[in-house]
């Protein structure tokens, strides 16, 4: 899957290989209207684009979307045939404070109040103080918190669904390091797939 930004995702979605999915950044919460230079989901399934990335990190500390906003955001794309990756996790002093799960949960809840069909849904643990940074969450770092994750699916939204969904991890790693190690862990537990960044 590749993500490009929303200028070229008509020319990547043409002619990208069969077998390479093009996702979104972003999307919005309102289906029709004024709203200049909003992307609905529908638009973004004319295209061709099937997937698209809510909650990122970004979206949420610099453009200050809130958990509400991106359940509605979310319930739009599912509506327009649209399957979303959605994006959880904590910045640094939330996870030195051992508040990482108690932030999750509640980016959780927005997404699971506003999906019914959880085989749309990929779940990307992306912890804010590994995008860009310099630092990498260990694997064993990762691992716990997509545990958690599917703890939290089974109790709060079915057995089922925690055993289905894909959780990938989100995040910068350092190539020679960090990513042979998360990969070997997440194929371990059957979480295929990276969200990686440079």
């Amino acid at each position: 899957m590749i993500a490009p930004p929303a200028v070229y995702l008509d020319g990547v979605a043409r002619f990208a290989r069969q077998g390479i999915a093009v996702a979104a950044q972003n999307s919005s919460a309102e289906a029709t209207g004024a709203f200049t230079g909003e992307i609905a989901p529908a638009m973004l399934a004319e295209l061709g684009v099937h997937w698209v990335i809510l909650g990122h990190s970004e979206r949420r500390h610099i453009f200050g979307e809130s958990n509400e906003l991106i359940g509605r955001k979310t319930k739009l794309a599912l509506a327009a045939g649209v399957r979303v990756i959605a994006c959880v996790g904590e910045k640094l002093e939330e996870r030195e404070a051992g508040r990482t799960m108690d932030v999750i949960v509640e980016q959780l809840q927005a997404f699971a109040a506003n999906t019914s069909d959880w085989a749309q849904v990929v779940v990307a643990y992306e912890p804010v103080w590994a995008i860009g940074t310099g630092r990498t969450a260990t694997p064993e770092q990762a691992q716990e918190v997509h545990l958690a994750i599917r703890q939290w699916l089974a109790a709060n939204v079915s057995p089922a669904v925690a055993d289905s969904t894909r959780i990938i991890y989100g995040g910068t790693t350092r190539s020679t390091t960090s990513l042979p190690a998360l990969s070997l862990m997440m194929a371990a537990s059957n979480d295929w797939g990276l969200f990686v960044y440079g």
